[in-house]
Parts: C-alpha cells; structure tokens; sequence
C-alpha cells in the first residue's frame, strides 16, 4: 500500500513539477551520507556500478569545493534493467543511471537527485513499463531510507536546444563485429583522455543479460560511465541537481540479427534543459563536452 502511495505520489506531482526527483534530508549531524542510501539500494535489487566521491578532485584540480560532500552514485535495477534493454536496447543509457548527493557547506540538509520514469521516456524517446517499475523501487528506498526527506520535483523543465539522444552507428556484421569491437573500444578509451573525459566505470552488461543461461538478443552490450571533471564543478556551482545525469552513460551494443553497431548518450541538452543550466559558464563547458564527446563516436564510426 505505501509502494502504491509512492507511485500515485510521484505521479501526481510530474504533473507540475519538472524532470528530477528531489530529496532533501535534514543532516546536521552528518547521519545520512552516499554509503547509506548505497547500500539501502544494493538491498533492494539495485546493481551499484560506482560511488565517486568528487571532493577530492575538486580539491585536487580547482582548490576548492562548495561542498561538504558530493557523490555520484551509478546504479542500475538488476531484473528491471535487462528486461529493459531486451526489449529496448536504447535503454542502455540507463545502465546505470545517476543518482547525485551533495551538501553544500553551511547548509544542514544532504540533498539527492534523480532522474524521472517521465524525465528517461522523453530522453530515450520511447516508452517502456519499466521505466515505471524503477522508479518506484528506486523512491521507495530513498524513502525508507530518508524518512524525513522533503520529496519534491525540480522546477519545469526548460525547452530543449539540441538532441536529448546522441546515437551514432557504425556497420558491422556477424564475420567482423568481434574486430570491430576491439576497434571501437580502443577509439573511444584513446580518444576520451585528451578530451578531457575519465571513465568512472566500465558495465559488461551482456553477462547481465545472459545470467543463469538466459538467452541474449546481442552479441555484446557494454555501457561506459564517463565524466569530465570540469563540467560537474562549473554546473554544480549553480545547479547540482544536474548530478543525476553524471557520470554520462554511453552504449555500446550489437543486436545478433543486425548489421550495424549501435553508440549513444544521453547529450548535455539534458543538463541543460532539465536542471535549467542558464549560468554562462555552465552551458560553455557543457557544450564543448557534447562537441567532443560526438568527435570521440564519429572518429569511431567512420
């Protein structure tokens, strides 16, 4: 009954609100913190493919943080997410999805973001009963877990500048793909790090997807968590919210009946639109993310 009120919660407020879920916790004492709702996640059928803590670098790289804490969570639901993919595989941009927690100083409350079932429809550009299903299991473990949390949404999101979906493909078929793999692989990872860009993590989803001898609809089906840190520091200053689409998740996958090998990210229009980037510096250094990101797949793919 409290799952069913949760979800007709959530629903009724997307009707007013914008694209992210947020919770905020009072958190003077410092009770509440990114291991916590880690492991309230990891409880209750969630995968965690990464808790990055981002003070040390900020620290590191710009010798200073806004922040007591700031933490980039990167989940995915381990029955929901591959019924996901096997019936849609766009979805990978999903697995694993973001969760951001972040305090800033002098403030008493530990704020999380998430990303909306409405919010990831509109991105993929499909729908999907799973979307749903995550959603409620992801906002019933932040609730058990942050009792006291204030859930709203953020404010309506902005209208959009550019793709919410940045999909590239390259053709492949069943006698080249496993080179063309290897190929593509080594593109992305050679090409990230004088982009700028650090790959947090790295999901061989197909061992997912074929778990206790299921069968998979693909040949292989990796996704990549990446990051560049100057993007998250310049947006959070202004809208930290926006950490629930960080790190970006990039899919890389081949169907079994295809000919071509798919690539695709969520792109910073995203950012942008649905945490409401309107600060300057924001939107340049996101902007210049999404223009390298794009040469990494097209150099990729040609």
């Amino acid at each position: 009954m409290k799952i069913l009120f949760i979800s007709i919660m959530a629903g009724l407020l997307s009707l007013f609100g914008g694209d992210l879920h947020l919770f905020s916790v009072p958190n003077a004492n410092g009770k509440y913190n990114a291991s916590v709702v880690e492991k309230a996640l990891e409880a209750n059928g969630f995968v965690i493919s990464g808790n990055s803590e981002m003070n040390e670098p900020f620290m590191k790289q710009f010798q200073q943080s806004d922040f007591t804490a700031f933490n980039l969570l990167t989940v995915f639901h381990k029955k929901y997410a591959a019924s996901l993919v096997k019936a849609h595989p766009d979805g990978g941009i999903f697995v694993p999805m973001g969760v951001g927690i972040y305090q800033r100083k002098g403030d008493k409350e530990l704020h999380v973001s998430v990303l909306s079932a409405q919010a990831q429809k509109k991105i993929a550009g499909f729908d999907a009963p799973e979307f749903a299903l995550i959603e409620k299991e992801i906002l019933a473990t932040l609730n058990k877990t942050l009792p006291k949390a204030k859930h709203t949404f953020s404010e309506t999101s902005l209208p959009a500048q550019g793709p919410l979906l940045s999909r590239f493909v390259r053709p492949s078929d069943a006698l080249s793909w496993k080179n063309d793999k290897e190929e593509v692989e080594m593109m992305i990872e050679n090409g990230l790090k004088p982009a700028g860009f650090v790959m947090s993590n790295f999901t061989d989803f197909q061992s997912e997807l074929s778990a206790n001898g299921a069968e998979s609809p693909f040949d292989f089906y990796d996704t990549y968590s990446i990051c560049k840190l100057k993007v998250i520091y310049t947006v959070a200053k202004t809208r930290p919210e926006a950490a629930a689409f960080a790190p970006c998740t990039l899919m890389v996958y081949k169907k079994k009946d295809a000919d071509e090998m798919v690539m695709g990210f969520p792109g910073v229009y995203n950012w942008m639109s649905s945490s409401r980037v309107e600060d300057a510096d924001a939107k340049s250094v996101l902007m210049q993310a999404q223009k390298d990101f794009e040469q990494v797949l097209k150099s990729a793919t040609e």
